[in-house]
């Protein structure tokens, strides 16, 4: 069987993901991302009205034009996790294709709300919930199976898929950490991962996300995250004055742990922005957390104010907002927070909090220091890194490789640069580059068999 894959996006980037992979008659498609940052260098660009082409020009979502050059046919869209370079384009392209999308219970709806929000391209696709651990047939050969693998991320019912064939098969490794000991959902599935290395042909391909390959050691569980966040907001709780925390809207864990140790220290929590509202939400909804009765999310502007009011009326010393803003988007609340454009008023002293950290992308980089620099000139004390990354360091890439085994490695999720550590590591386990290590650009073809 002919087993070929199409790189798509996030080749050449950190962002706008896409992989397609054929195997005889069958494609899957892995993931249909939004490149962020190239949206938010342009002023007040909406791009739930812009024509799919023209946010392929700008280098928002994937040129998926290269799709016209794979032969067969589309089975299944298949997103890893609920992040947005991994779903955002979704609601632009998936309507060309005569397929479902099939994810994970709180990715599908995620990407459901992305496709509700967003009208303009008619997605109607059919929406297939599948969780870790079960697997669907693709095509009509009976020769191809999809599997979904539990893997942690900072994300909560994060996956890696599998597509197994008869010449071996194909692990789409975006994005994970080999956590554990995680703060909510299951622990990686290291032992599956060893399963599918040994099993028939082995693992032909490995498409990996090589965001921290240049990182030595391995990357930290959030347990250790949640117990740094502890150790910080319990050496402020004498504090009475105003303390803020921020952290990705998405990081369901970390807003867990921000919220538990709000209430130790004597603080009502509230949860502010729309994204922040958005996932959290989402998530208690679909019962990933059990958040106490009385958490008040609010995501539209006015409901925020509203609260910000209530908050300088009751006093500051009895709240602890968590907002939006960590990486100084300029529309999110700290960033407003910071330009004094909200009803909360900073003074000398306040605490602010980033549980994350500055995404290594220059448009993100600046607005980052700048949102400090406004939080630093009304007086505010920064808290800073307070996180660690949801993606594997070295020694953790070195582990999947020694499970997998893989006969071919195609690196993702990053330019050359990013790209380098994770190719000496390779070559150090025998693999060679144009032979079995496959470093490629957006838009290329990878023909594995014949």
């Amino acid at each position: 069987m002919e087993v070929e894959i199409a790189t798509i996006g996030g080749y050449e980037e950190v962002g706008r993901q896409m992989t397609a992979v054929r195997a005889g008659d069958d494609v899957v498609v892995f993931d249909m991302g939004l490149n962020l940052s190239q949206v938010l260098i342009h002023d007040n660009v909406e791009t739930e009205k812009m024509h799919s082409l023209d946010l392929i020009d700008m280098g928002a979502i994937p040129d998926d034009r290269v799709m016209s050059d794979l032969e067969g046919d589309v089975q299944a869209i298949v997103p890893t996790h609920g992040h947005l370079d991994h779903i955002g384009a979704i609601s632009k392209l998936a309507h060309r294709y005569n397929a479902p999308i099939v994810a994970t219970p709180f990715t599908i709806e995620l990407v459901k709300q992305q496709i509700e929000g967003e009208q303009k391209f008619g997605v109607e696709n059919d929406l297939i919930k599948m969780d870790a651990g079960e697997t669907m047939s693709i095509g009509d050969s009976g020769q191809v199976e999809l599997e979904f693998v539990n893997v942690t991320h900072s994300i909560i019912d994060a996956i890696n898929p599998v597509l197994h064939t008869p010449e071996g098969a194909v692990v789409y490794g975006l994005d994970k950490r080999m956590d554990h000991t995680p703060v909510i959902g299951d622990p990686i599935d290291m032992d599956r991962f060893r399963e599918i290395g040994r099993e028939g042909n082995g693992v032909l391909c490995y498409i990996e996300d090589c965001t921290n390959a240049n990182k030595k050691g391995r990357t930290p569980s959030e347990a250790v995250a949640r117990r740094h966040l502890k150790d910080v907001m319990y050496s402020v709780e004498d504090y009475k004055g105003g303390i803020v925390a921020t952290t990705f809207s998405s990081h369901i864990a970390r807003v867990t742990s921000l919220v538990e140790f709000a209430r130790d220290i004597g603080r009502q929590p509230v949860l502010l922005g729309r994204s922040m509202e958005k996932y959290s939400g989402t998530a208690e909804r679909l019962g990933f957390v059990d958040f106490p009765g009385d958490l008040g999310m609010f995501g539209h502007r006015k409901s925020v104010d509203r609260t910000f009011k209530r908050i300088m009326k009751e006093g500051k010393g009895n709240f602890l907002p968590i907002v939006t803003g960590h990486q100084g988007e300029p529309r999110a609340m700290l960033t407003r927070m910071a330009r004094g454009e909200t009803p909360y008023e900073l003074d000398d002293g306040d605490k602010v909090i980033f549980s994350a950290r500055v995404i290594p992308e220059p448009t993100n980089e600046g607005q980052r220091y700048q949102a400090e620099k406004l939080l630093g000139m009304q007086g505010a004390r920064i808290y800073d890194d307070i996180h660690v990354s949801g993606h594997l360091n070295q020694e953790g890439h070195y582990a999947m490789l020694d499970a997998l085994q893989p006969q071919h490695i195609i690196p993702a999720h990053q330019n050359m640069k990013g790209f380098s550590g994770y190719v000496d590591l390779c070559e150090s386990e025998g693999y060679k580059m144009g032979r079995d290590l496959h470093v490629t650009r957006n838009g290329n073809m990878i023909q594995l068999t014949e």
